[in-house]
């Protein structure tokens, strides 16, 4: 009997090991911040099969564009540039009142020829007071401006652009993410082939950190399970 305790214990405590093992280990891997932006975030153009190799001539039959046409994107592969300039700016304010009181007396005369003479001259009086105040207030004014070329990943029946793109950066200890997508309309896009950000339709912006010093910043999954329910 205790021989099968003995190896219980030496199971449970190899488990434990093996758990307290794995989260210090993930724990050291830098992991990519999740992203709510349109996916794939690149791809490549699809192969022309008219190509053909060694046609004889300087022109190639699907394999060029004509000389006097701009470079904007159009096709599935191709690069824009996004000037990301966005600003947006939000207040609210909101304040109620309410206020009750009542106020109730009674007296009792004297009484004659009539039980309970003891109460005569009796008086009762009662004071009831209930007020409610609340005021609340909200801000906020965000800024973000920067430049980032993404790819296009699809095109819509109705010639518009689905974009998608990430750029990294990574500075000392940690990597900075920024990504970027959204609908873009061809008529939009400048002789130089960027656009607004303020032009996109359905924009997904994103700017993420990744490394140490961002964790630091982030509490815990067991400081958040308890934080769930307490206090009570």
């Amino acid at each position: 009997m205790n021989t099968e305790r003995v190896q219980l214990v030496a199971r449970i405590s190899g488990f434990v090991f093996v758990l307290v093992v794995a989260v210090l280990l993930t724990g050291c891997v830098t992991t990519t911040p999740p992203t709510a932006v349109h996916q794939p975030m690149s791809v490549r153009p699809a192969t022309n099969t008219n190509y053909v190799q060694n046609a004889g001539a300087i022109y190639q039959p699907g394999g060029v564009r004509p000389l006097f046409e701009d470079r904007r994107a159009r096709n599935v592969g191709d690069t824009l540039v996004i000037n990301i300039s966005e600003r947006t700016q939000a207040a609210k304010k909101s304040a109620s009142s309410a206020d009750r009181s009542q106020e109730v007396s009674l007296g009792v005369p004297t009484l004659t020829g009539l039980p309970f003479k003891g109460v005569a001259g009796a008086s009762l009086s009662a004071i009831g007071d209930n007020a409610f105040t609340g005021k609340g207030a909200s801000s906020a004014d965000n800024n973000f401006t920067g430049t980032i070329t993404v790819t296009v990943i699809e095109v819509l029946p109705n010639g518009n652009m689905l974009v998608s793109g990430e750029k990294q950066v990574a500075i000392n200890q940690g990597n900075e993410f920024i990504r970027f997508s959204g609908v873009v309309n061809p008529i939009q896009v400048t002789g130089s082939n960027t656009v607004q950000s303020t032009q996109v339709a359905d924009a997904r912006i994103e700017y993420r950190a990744s490394g140490y010093i961002d964790e630091a910043q982030v509490m815990g999954w067991l400081g958040r399970f308890f934080l769930s329910f307490l206090p009570f």
